[in-house]
């Protein structure tokens, strides 16, 4: 199958010269504009961009900007397009994040050559990114699978919450719940990295962990400490490893999961929007598998009975918008909580 190229210029000519250049060798969509290129982004996810700098309604480097922002998007190599031969303008675009310039007018055996070793080059770092992911997800699973193997009150919570947070974010995203802050985020490690949400429990003795029964208010208080506990854990990690942005969102998940819209929850007492999104979604996501598990005090409630709960604490335990992608995305959530043996 052949790699897919966008060629993005507003010069019909210059469009119509690459298109007979790349044509043997890969499928081309070109497009007059950056707002055009954006259009077709949204159906067509391409190999490699070629982008004109100077264009009338929005520059390359403008549309460059944007592109780095999406997590969708910021994947593509970028080789920018230029009549110009100004080394301010090529170091500006390499800043933004462009992998090459190529100069206009350009050559047949220039272009194809250009294009060909970025994409080796992309299909290698690509590769190297899969099998690092493999090996950190890899990881996440044992660290996850350790605090499960302590906590005897919650077998599966971990596995449970990622399926369900990975609807609700889904759900937020066709809602345009949030949209400006979740594009920008790498979906599928976020959603992994929530599974340490709970990472602060291994340092709770097992007396309190896995009591038989309702917690005393002094035990309560050491199990609270468990979220501002996962965060320092995660910091930790961040400074030994550099791992910042994967991690920086487990610590996210871990530190504000108990924070409560009203500011009454724990361990910053956090209001409002001053509490992380990765707190809000997870918070609604802990709480729900809680309430539809059975614990060694309480009875598990239905899926009905657990969104009720939750509509009930919305703006109040709950962020209000999050709680309205929630129910509308409940009938899904249904669905997975029965396939997981929980409703």
């Amino acid at each position: 199958m052949q790699k897919l190229v966008f060629m993005v210029d507003d010069n019909d000519y210059i469009l119509t010269l690459a298109a007979s250049m790349l044509e043997s060798e890969y499928d081309v969509l070109t497009m007059p504009s950056a707002e055009k290129m954006f259009s077709l982004l949204e159906v067509k996810h391409p190999d490699l961009i070629l982008l004109d700098i100077q264009m009338p309604q929005m520059s390359g480097f403008d549309a460059m900007k944007i592109l780095k922002q999406n997590a969708a998007y910021a994947d593509i190599p970028v080789i920018f397009l230029t009549a110009l031969n100004d080394s301010d303008n090529e170091a500006y675009g390499i800043e933004l994040g462009a992998v090459d310039f190529i100069t206009k007018p350009f050559s047949k055996p220039v272009l194809l050559n250009r294009i060909k070793n970025h994409l080796h080059i992309d299909k290698q770092i690509r590769d190297r990114t899969s099998e690092l992911l493999h090996l950190k997800n890899g990881i996440v699973y044992m660290l996850a699978d350790i605090v499960e193997s302590r906590d005897k009150n919650t077998g599966g919570h971990i596995e449970r919450t990622v399926v369900y947070i990975e609807i609700l974010i889904n759900a937020m995203i066709e809602q345009d719940v949030y949209i400006d802050e979740l594009k920008r985020w790498d979906f599928e490690s976020v959603v992994s990295s929530s599974r340490l949400h709970d990472i602060g429990k291994v340092v709770i003795s097992d007396t309190i962990l896995n009591k038989p029964g309702k917690l005393t208010e002094s035990e309560f208080e050491i199990m609270r400490t468990h979220a501002a506990e996962g965060g320092t854990i995660i910091d930790r990690a961040i400074e030994r490893t550099g791992d910042a942005e994967f991690l920086y969102s487990a610590k996210l998940f871990s530190t504000f999961h108990h924070e409560k819209w009203d500011g009454t929850g724990y361990p910053h007492g956090l209001k409002g929007g001053e509490i992380p999104l990765h707190g809000r979604i997870m918070a609604i996501i802990d709480v729900y598998d809680a309430l539809v598990s059975e614990r060694s005090y309480k009875k598990a409630f239905t899926h009905e009975k657990a969104v009720e709960i939750i509509t009930q604490e919305r703006g109040t335990h709950f962020d209000p918008l999050i709680v309205d992608v929630f129910e509308k995305a409940s009938d899904k959530i249904k669905n997975a909580c029965v396939e997981l043996g929980k409703s």
